[in-house]
């Protein structure tokens, strides 16, 4: 067996290695061939340059550190487990494997360290400009002359494939544009995919690509094996303080492995004679697993006392803070613990139905949005493009520019993919509850950053006007009707489609007060009325009643801009015979927050429910037996006629409601059921979901 290796950078590398090896063999899963060709610049990011605090994860003023390329994994729980967080070799050994806390791609709030959540290639490099813009902002707001609490760099390991999805050029095309330059990208650049060669399909000049964002660049021609070129890049990449910086790290994949270099050592642990020799080239006993050597423990220990010792120096500046800036000092503290401040709510618009004329309710959503950015100055974002028809402007603010950090107007540009994943890094950061905006048919566009959003508990409000066929002219195109249903069905994704005003209010308050993940709102082109009986209060239990009738013989159920004509329906002559209640419901998730009781009071057990929305009909048989829906596309034409053309009229529901009902109740008698049980209770009152 050939000797340990001497110095300790070659050793700790070799060790990093070794375990990634150890790691996808025992869990014969993962990917070793990226953490095996970065793990020399991950050493030197970790020991030279980082400033981090294990026993303090949530210092707030801790560099920022994404794995963007998340299936190289191993290599950033390698580095958290000898820095001295809460990740044990034993961890190490479950990679992979049911409840540890080491899975397959990085995981927030699962894994000690980890930033934010990343899989879905440029989704961690799109959080990157997230976190870079909120440190920006926090410290242009909170910093003084000789306090800086906020001085942090983001540093960001990507790949290829990060650089070929789209998502990576609209953040990092926003990034140039902002000069953020306390961003640090550290590109993989190992010339290999799945499908083999990166020439196969992606042979453009990455650095010139950056250059035009408007970044700095920097080319490491060997980083899997010159650590003092890594090191000196990134100390150049510091002395940039007019954008960001894009590093070129040139590794080759899979280093020490008997097919490093291919496309064979991407995606599957080695064979065990490869394992072994990875050992024995790197001077380590092949019979060995999992082992770190006494020298390599001990640059951690020192890497990690630095940390700590940076932290404690903080801490003297921000007690200083504190006494000097008392006032910033409670509202920073305030803002990162997440609490809202007392009477956030009393400047919330009301609307009144005898008094307020029709309005859309992405008007109604601008009003109350510049009413709490008044009072909450952690609202921070923007829209793709859509100011004027979203509503977004914020009077109390001025845009973000890179000389306005400060400023709390985001211009994402139609860049609708980054700007919901910039926004998981904002909210990722602290300090910040960030809000962006689209057309609901765009949520598709975003999506993949909404999903991780409700993945990772990131609160943010995603404002999505012109929700359904209402949308009008511009056709099918741009008229959502499967979207609503896509929002509903992914866990952790408050979704609310208010009526008029008051539900839009009620709608800010759900979504200011979760917690759990983002809130999308379904907003309005169209003018609507202001529905009488509607109040914030009620819909924050997600259903409610808005007519109603004693003894009710049929119940009309519908959201958004739909409940108006169903208020119409219920007056109709079609009608006349049934004792109509007609219920809002802007939001199936608090609805299904409440008691058993509750729901059933609003939909009593044997009454026939039928539901109106202009989106697909998907999911609304758990509250009713029949809905009015959207079975194709939409149409181009003024939205009263095309609301006409697809039944959502007063006259077109109450007529519809009247034939299903009939037509029901006699298919049921003719098997022998009678009136009081052709209707079965539905399942969202018979049992408590949970």
């Amino acid at each position: 067996m050939a000797a340990e290796p001497r110095s300790a950078n070659s050793a700790a590398v070799a060790t990093i290695r070794t375990l990634v090896v150890d790691m996808t063999s025992t869990a014969k899963s993962g990917h070793p061939g990226a953490p095996m060709g970065l793990a020399a610049v991950a050493h030197v990011l970790w020991t030279k340059i980082m400033r981090y605090d294990p026993t303090d994860p949530g210092w707030i003023n801790r560099d920022r550190f994404v794995l963007s390329n998340g299936h190289a994994c191993a290599l950033q729980y390698i580095m958290l487990h000898l820095t001295g967080y809460n990740i044990s070799i034993e961890d190490l050994t479950n990679h992979c494997k049911l409840d540890s806390i080491t899975p397959g791609h990085p995981e927030r709030l699962l894994t000690p360290g980890v930033e934010v959540t990343t899989g879905p290639l440029g989704q961690g490099l799109a959080n990157g400009v997230g976190l870079a813009m909120a440190q920006a902002h926090l410290a242009k707001e909170f910093n003084k002359p000789d306090c800086r609490i906020f001085d942090n760099y983001t540093y960001v390991i990507c790949g290829d494939g990060c650089l070929m999805e789209g998502i990576s050029s609209e953040a990092c095309s926003l990034a140039g544009h902002l000069g953020l330059n306390r961003l640090i990208v550290l590109y993989d650049d190992n010339h290999s995919s799945i499908d083999g060669p990166t020439e196969l399909a992606f042979t453009e000049d990455r650095c010139a690509r950056f250059r035009a964002f408007g970044w700095h660049t920097i080319v490491v021609p060997n980083a899997s094996e010159d650590f003092e070129g890594v090191e000196r890049a990134i100390r150049e990449a510091h002395t940039i303080t007019d954008r960001p910086v894009f590093i070129d790290c040139q590794t080759i994949i899979g280093y020490g492995s008997v097919n490093q270099g291919t496309a064979e050592v991407h995606g599957k642990p080695l064979q065990d004679d490869d394992v072994k020799n990875v050992k024995r080239k790197f001077g380590f006993d092949p019979d060995k697993t999992f082992f770190v050597p006494e020298v390599v423990q001990k640059e951690y220990r020192a890497a990690t006392l630095r940390g700590r010792e940076r932290h404690d120096r903080w801490r003297d500046i921000f007690h200083h803070y504190q006494a000097s800036y008392p006032r910033e000092a409670g509202e920073l503290d305030r803002r990162m613990r997440g609490a809202l401040p007392d009477g956030w709510r009393e400047g919330l618009p009301t609307w009144t139905y005898s008094k307020d004329g029709d309005e859309a309710t992405r008007t109604s959503s601008g009003k109350i949005l510049n009413a709490l950015a008044r009072t909450l100055p952690e609202l921070v974002g923007g829209a793709a493009d859509l100011t004027p028809s979203t509503f977004t402007k914020l009077d109390v603010s001025d845009d973000v520019t890179r000389e306005g950090m400060q400023n709390r107007y985001i211009r994402f540009g139609v860049r609708e993919h980054a700007m919901v994943a910039i926004c998981n890094g904002l909210a990722a950061y602290g300090g910040i509850i960030p809000f962006c905006a689209s057309f609901l048919n765009f949520i598709e566009y975003c999506f993949p950053a909404v999903r991780l959003a409700a993945m990772s508990h990131h609160q943010q409000i995603i404002l999505m006007t012109h929700d359904s066929i209402g949308l009008g002219e511009d056709g099918p195109t741009h008229q959502a009707v499967e979207a609503i249903t896509t929002c509903r069905a992914t866990p952790n994704v408050l979704t609310i489609r208010p009526a008029d005003g008051n539900e839009t209010a009620g709608a800010y308050i759900a979504a200011l007060q979760n917690k759990n993940g983002p809130t999308v709102m379904c907003l309005t082109r169209q003018k609507v009325p202001q529905i009488q009986n509607s109040s914030a209060a009620k819909s924050l239990m997600g259903a409610y009643i808005v007519r109603e009738a004693a003894n009710p013989s049929l119940i009309i159920v519908a959201s958004g801009s739909e409940v108006a004509p169903a208020l119409e329906a219920a007056e109709d002559e079609a009608l006349h015979t049934e004792r109509v209640r007609v219920v809002s419901m802007p939001c199936w998730s608090l609805f299904e927050e409440q008691s058993v009781g509750y729901r059933r009071e609003v939909f009593p057990p044997g009454v026939p429910v039928i539901a109106v929305e202009a989106a697909a009909p998907t999911g609304w048989e758990r509250y009713s037996h029949y809905a009015i829906g959207m079975r194709t596309f939409g149409a181009s034409a003024p939205a009263k006629d095309v609301f006409k053309k697809f039944n959502f009229t007063g006259p077109a529901i109450a007529r519809i409601c009247r034939d299903y009902t009939a037509r029901h109740i006699e298919t049921m008698k003719r098997m022998g059921v009678t009136d009081n049980a052709c209707f079965a209770p539905l399942p969202t009152v018979l049992y408590a979901w949970s």
